[in-house]
């Protein structure tokens, strides 16, 4: 039998049961037989397929003679690509604005490149370098309003920054507090090392990062009573902590307008001088007294030892005008004997494993040997209650019982040092406050790990540096705002801030332009991030693309590897 197709087509039909109305559709051939007679094949049961499939086939069927054409249009049809990332910048932005550092900065080409180099601290730490490579991929010109720079720019920055420190620190300040001025403030210093010898501020110090050969630079942190960074200040890399005191008595007097001001630091940085500074202005202090002060009090009758305790006591020296809070740690005090004892542990195997050598090796110098224990009992500090003595080529460590236990008195003991009357402060205030002062190295963990990262300092002229150390204060400030936020969730800031970072723009391309840009709906995570932080994007955005761009390129100072 000969079949002559005539046309393909949708058939569809309707049919109502019992008041339920059922639709099938079929793809048919339609065609005569040799007799000339119309008859239908079905060819598919499309019945249950999606309509735009069947629409799609039906749209074909019936442009089946202009598919070339449909196809060049098509080419042409509007379609979304994936635009910058949004998110974690627009939230950055939002509390900047919140906290009063978009105002501060100023509102033109310099502010808000300044913004940028925040920002752009919180979400990735590096160069100058680093930042304009991150703005290749972030809406800075949708939010920031840049239009085009690069690292040259941004070094640039650094110098009209460190110009306006004083300006951008006191606009903040008065941002949080208004006319009513904080009654106490926290500092303490700290230093970072440096991979460099080029800084003009680098120097060799007493370096707390333990690194040797390192040179470095001291900064100075303060902060209000709660943590909040108020002023940074870097110093020469062999600056004693002392030496930094009196800038920020200034700094407080003049700067932040405070009267009846107590300046909380801790033992090494408020000594005699510093006490007499603040007299001068009429200030007050809360800090803590070293061991040997502690043992000169108690020598004088002024303190007794039974008074230190788990329990906190007061001790008033109407003399010299002064109030001491005392207490004892136990879990301190523990953890020093247990110190102790290793440290007596290791002194014994020590002896006992140079006594073997000195048996077995008749030439070895008994002085070498001595001379090499005699060091480790310096380091340990226990030159007091560890004796060495030496008979023929026979070592012996003997423990003084009575400077052992002169050692173990003060384990787990401090006592708190204040000028302010009871009136002022009770007991349990003087010891929160001064306990507050690790709200402080809080500050300074964030600021120089992994978070922040205020090194690798990557900058040479001394305004870059300060700079440098206020772009890292300034982004500390977005992280604390962020911490409260979020502090019930369980994830880091900085997890939460690359959550935010693949919340991108979406493009709306017309043949090969970019028509539009688009705000998609987030997803349920990051909308949560969103509203915890009390920021709600945008119903739209306008485009306008930053030409950002890298004079230096990477490529160029890779390594190469060896064929």
């Amino acid at each position: 039998m000969i079949y002559i197709v005539v046309t393909m087509f949708i058939d569809r039909t309707q049919n109502t049961v019992k008041g339920k109305v059922y639709t099938r559709i079929l793809l048919r051939n339609s065609y005569r037989d040799e007799n000339g007679k119309v008859k239908h094949e079905t060819l598919l049961n499309l019945s249950k397929n999606p309509q735009e499939e069947v629409q799609a086939i039906e749209f074909a069927l019936k442009h089946k003679h202009q598919l070339d054409v449909i196809k060049l249009a098509c080419g042409n049809l509007p379609h979304l690509r994936q635009g910058f990332s949004y998110g974690a910048i627009y939230l950055l932005h939002q509390l900047s604005q919140k906290i009063g550092l978009v105002d501060a900065l100023g509102s033109d080409r310099q502010g808000q490149l300044a913004l940028w180099q925040v920002m752009s601290r919180a979400l990735n730490q590096g160069s100058r370098l680093g930042a304009a490579r991150l703005a290749k991929n972030h809406a800075i010109g949708e939010i920031l309003g840049l239009d085009s720079f690069n690292e040259d720019h941004l070094y640039e920055n650094l110098a009209w920054l460190a110009e306006r420190q004083t300006a951008i620190e006191k606009a903040l300040f008065e941002k949080m507090y208004g006319q009513n001025s904080p009654n106490l403030y926290l500092y303490d210093v700290t230093s970072s090392y440096l991979e460099g010898t080029c800084n003009e501020l680098a120097a060799w110090g007493y370096n707390r990062d333990g690194k040797k050969g390192k040179q470095q630079i001291v900064v100075g942190l303060l902060c209000d009573q709660s943590g909040n960074a108020l002023s940074i200040e870097v110093f020469k890399g062999n600056t004693q902590d002392t030496q930094t005191f009196g800038q920020q008595i200034l700094k407080v007097a003049e700067r932040f307008g405070g009267k009846e001001v107590t300046l909380v630091g801790d033992r090494g940085m408020i000594k005699g001088p510093q006490i007499k500074e603040l007299g001068s202005k009429h200030f007050h202090y809360i800090t803590a007294i070293t061991k040997p002060q502690i043992e000169s009090l108690l020598q004088s009758k002024v303190l007794q030892m039974e008074l230190f305790d788990d329990r906190l006591t007061e001790v008033e020296d109407t003399a010299q005008k002064v109030r001491y809070v005392l207490r004892r740690n136990p879990v301190r005090m523990q953890e020093m004997r247990q110190t102790r004892q290793s440290q007596w542990a290791v002194i014994e195997k020590a002896v006992a494993q140079k006594n073997q050598y000195l048996a077995a090796h008749p030439k070895a110098k008994v002085t070498v040997a001595v001379r090499e224990i005699t060091g480790q009992i310096q380091r340990f500090k226990a030159k007091e209650w560890a004796e060495l003595t030496f008979t023929g080529r026979s070592l012996t460590v003997t423990k003084n019982e009575a400077q052992w236990e002169e050692a173990q008195k003060l384990d787990g003991c401090y006592a708190i040092k204040t000028d302010l009357k009871k009136e002022l402060a009770t007991m349990e205030v003087l010891h929160n406050r001064y306990k507050d002062l690790s709200l402080v190295e809080q500050g300074f963990r964030t600021m120089k790990t992994v978070e922040l990262e205020i090194r690798p300092v990557y900058v040479q002229l001394e305004d870059h540096t300060r700079a440098h150390a206020l772009v890292v204060m300034l982004a500390y400030r977005l992280i604390k705002e962020l911490e409260k936020s979020w502090c019930q969730e369980d994830l880091t800031v900085d997890e939460g801030l690359k959550q935010l970072d693949t919340f991108c723009l979406m493009e709306l391309v017309v043949n090969d332009q970019v028509a539009g840009t688009i705000i998609p709906e987030p997803q349920e995570q990051i909308q949560r991030l969103l509203d915890l932080a009390k920021v709600q994007l945008p119903k739209r955005v306008i485009n306008k693309k930053a030409n950002v761009s890298t004079k230096q390129k990477l490529q160029n100072h890779r390594p190469r590897r060896s064929k």
